[in-house]
C-alpha cells in the first residue's frame, strides 16, 4: 500500500537543532526501498491559492489559510500497514519540530487496472507485429516517444520517425512476424511505469534464411487521460565478443 506523508512545517518552531533530512532519505530510499519519490515546496508566501465562483476565476496570492503549520513538502512511502507507516513517518527530522500527516492512497485498484491495460497494449503490440501493421503498432506510442531500434542503430523520436524505422525492418522478412515475450517484468507507478522483458522474434529473412533473434526491451509508459501509452523503448541484441556463454545467450 501506497502511503502519502505531508510534511508539516512550523513558522513558530525553532529548526535550528533539527537533525538533517537526508540520512532519512537514504536509509528510507536507497537502503530499504520504502520511500519512492518525494520533495520539497517552495514557501507557502509564493503559493497561489484558486477558486472558482460564478463562472470567475479569483486568485489569491498566498496559502489557502493562515495558520502556523504549512506543508513543506511530501513524500510517498509504500508500506505494508499504516503502523509501519506510521513508524517510517515518526522517523522523519521534520517531526521533532512540525507534524507529520499520513494518508494511504486509493491505488490498489488503480495499480491493478493500470496493470492490466499495459499488458493488453503489449497483447496489441505483439498482434499488430504478426500482421506487419505498422499503423497499428504506432498507436501504441506517445508522439514524442522516443525509440532506440537495434536495427538502425540510431535513436528514432516521434512516431513518423518509428513508423519509417518499422517498415524498413519489415521490408527485410516476408510472411508473418511472430512475437513471443518469454519474461515480462512491470513496474507502475502513478502516471508512469516501466517494463522490462525477454521477446524472441521469429521470421523469414527475404533471403530466404530464417530468422530467430532474442531481444531485451526496456520500455517506460505513460498515462495519458485514462489511456497507456509507450514513450521510450530500448531494444539491444546479443553482442558475440568471444565471452563464453554468448551463444548460450543467443539461443
Amino acid at each position: 500500500m501506497k502511503y502519502m506523508l505531508l510534511v508539516c512545517g512550523d513558522d513558530t518552531a525553532d529548526a535550528s537543532g533539527m537533525a538533517p533530512v537526508e540520512p532519512w532519505v537514504e536509509e528510507q530510499g536507497a537502503q530499504r526501498g520504502v520511500r519512492l519519490h518525494g520533495h520539497r515546496l517552495r514557501l507557502p508566501a509564493e503559493a497561489v491559492t484558486v477558486r472558482v465562483r460564478g463562472g470567475e476565476v479569483l486568485r489569491t496570492d498566498g496559502p489557502f489559510a493562515e495558520t502556523k503549520e504549512y506543508v513543506a513538502g511530501y513524500d510517498i512511502i509504500e508500506c505494508d500497514t499504516m503502523e509501519e507507516a506510521i513508524e517510517v513517518a515518526a522517523k522523519h527530522p521534520v517531526a521533532t519540530i512540525g507534524a507529520m500527516e499520513v494518508r494511504a492512497f486509493w491505488d490498489r485498484e488503480e495499480a491493478e487496472e493500470a496493470e492490466t491495460q499495459i499488458r493488453r497494449l503489449e497483447e496489441e503490440l505483439t498482434a499488430a507485429t504478426r500482421e506487419r501493421d505498422v499503423d497499428r503498432m504506432a498507436a501504441l506510442y506517445a508522439p514524442d516517444a522516443e525509440v532506440f531500434h537495434p536495427m538502425s542503430g540510431l535513436e528514432q523520436r516521434g512516431t513518423d520517425a518509428f513508423q519509417k524505422a518499422q517498415e524498413w525492418w519489415f521490408s527485410t522478412v516476408t510472411g508473418p512476424v511472430d512475437r513471443e515475450v518469454l519474461e515480462y517484468r512491470l513496474q507502475v507507478d502513478e502516471s508512469v511505469a516501466f517494463s522490462h522483458a525477454l521477446v524472441r522474434m521469429r521470421a523469414t529473412l527475404t533471403t530466404g534464411e530464417p530468422l530467430d533473434s532474442t531481444v531485451r526491451v526496456t520500455t517506460g509508459y505513460r498515462a495519458a487521460g485514462d489511456r497507456w501509452r509507450i514513450v521510450h523503448q530500448h531494444m539491444s541484441v546479443p553482442f558475440d565478443a568471444g565471452i563464453a556463454g554468448t551463444e548460450e545467450a543467443r539461443s
